[in-house]
């Protein structure tokens, strides 16, 4: 994609990156016009986060560029992404980025800012009068998802192999809108002929099949309105779910990432400084956030005792527990880019070096 053919207005602007006017450490990539050097027009969509907002409210710039951010919930941001690239930079599935690199088919480079990062046993609904007492119970069971390659569903099923012995073949799925009818996955996908998979009809959703019990169990990122509304025999296969996601922590050393960003390809090859860019500005906001949990004196989220989880939190998982970057991560990648295969989802296991632009492998020191 050329500067010319960006479909989102944005103002051009005069740029001065490095502090010494006439030198930057990105100037050779930027337009030239009768000598003034031109921010490159971005379009960003990413979710409003914590660990993102200083990018949106101004306090962190994306070095060399010229932003429109767009705050968007990430399964349209997916959907958008993965189906019609509408953004230069945007939140995606790892899961999704995952399959489409292996198989030669992304349109997006990866940086390694994992903008979102969740524990899934929180994830698992189950009918409470189908015998569901514990993870083994599910081996039998009619499972409902809202997209077979979700992240987090990945995670979940990689879990229950690992931990309980309950294979994808074990389960009976059934796909479709966990509150809207009619989702489908949002890259193409092709299962193993052992694993069972049907599409719910399109005029119900995950939400009412699990509650009129056609369903025994959903897993998804987010919970059914069902569940929310109190509907008889629908729980949490892991009601004090921080506990059971604790002890997971203590067993892997995981912290299951499910985002990442990633860079238009095209852009990123007119632009090499670019993913650099981007990730840098990612990584201070971040900084910023953690910065501001730490503030005993005036709070920065509306819980009141944020500081000490804070802290207790940094003395369970490590200071830096919510890490950007490939090596910082390079055990939890793999082991994504393992279930992804072994799901039969990616074509091969793919390297974690493969899943992002080369220059944010390693970033410079001082």
């Amino acid at each position: 994609m050329s500067l010319q053919q960006s479909t989102i207005p944005i103002r051009r602007r005069a740029v001065n990156v490095g502090g010494r006017k006439g030198y930057g450490n990105v100037a050779a990539a930027f337009a030239t016009t009768r000598g003034i050097m031109m921010a490159v027009p971005l379009s960003l969509a990413v979710g409003d986060y914590d660990r993102t907002r200083a990018i949106f409210d101004g306090r962190v710039k994306i070095e060399g560029c010229d932003m429109t951010a767009v705050m968007l919930e990430p399964e349209e941001a997916f959907h958008r992404a993965f189906k019609f690239q509408e953004f230069d930079v945007t939140e995606m599935s790892l899961s999704s980025h995952i399959v489409n690199t292996a198989r030669g088919t992304a349109h997006y480079i990866g940086v390694p800012a994992f903008v979102s990062r969740l524990f899934r046993h929180s994830g698992i609904y189950i009918r409470t009068d189908r015998g569901i007492k514990r993870a083994e119970d599910l081996k039998g069971k009619i499972v409902g998802v809202p997209e077979y390659q979700m992240t987090a569903n990945v995670w979940i099923r990689g879990m229950l192999k690992d931990q309980h012995g309950v294979a994808p073949r074990d389960i009976k799925w059934r796909r479709g809108g966990m509150e809207d009818p009619g989702r489908e996955e949002r890259s193409p996908i092709n299962l193993p002929s052992d694993v069972e998979m049907k599409d719910i009809p399109r005029d119900r959703t995950l939400s009412q099949l699990l509650e009129a019990g056609e369903l025994d169990c959903v897993f998804g990122a987010r919970a059914p309105s069902c569940f929310l509304r109190g509907a008889p025999n629908v729980a949490r296969l892991y009601p004090d779910y921080p506990a059971a996601e604790e002890e997971y922590f203590r067993k892997t050393n995981i912290f299951p990432v499910m985002h990442l960003i990633g860079i238009r390809k095209t852009l990123a090859e007119q632009n090499p400084w670019l993913a650099v860019s981007v990730f840098k500005a990612f990584i201070k906001a971040k900084q910023i956030c953690m910065k501001e949990f730490e503030q005993i004196g005036h709070l920065a989220t509306s819980l009141p005792w944020s500081v000490y989880e804070y802290e207790r939190l940094k003395r369970v998982m490590g200071e830096d527990y919510w890490s950007y970057g490939l090596e910082a991560n390079r055990h939890v990648l793999e082991t994504l880019a393992g279930y992804s295969f072994d799901q039969g989802l990616s074509v091969r296991k793919l390297p974690p070096e493969e899943m992002f632009a080369r220059s944010t492998h390693e970033l410079s020191k001082i």
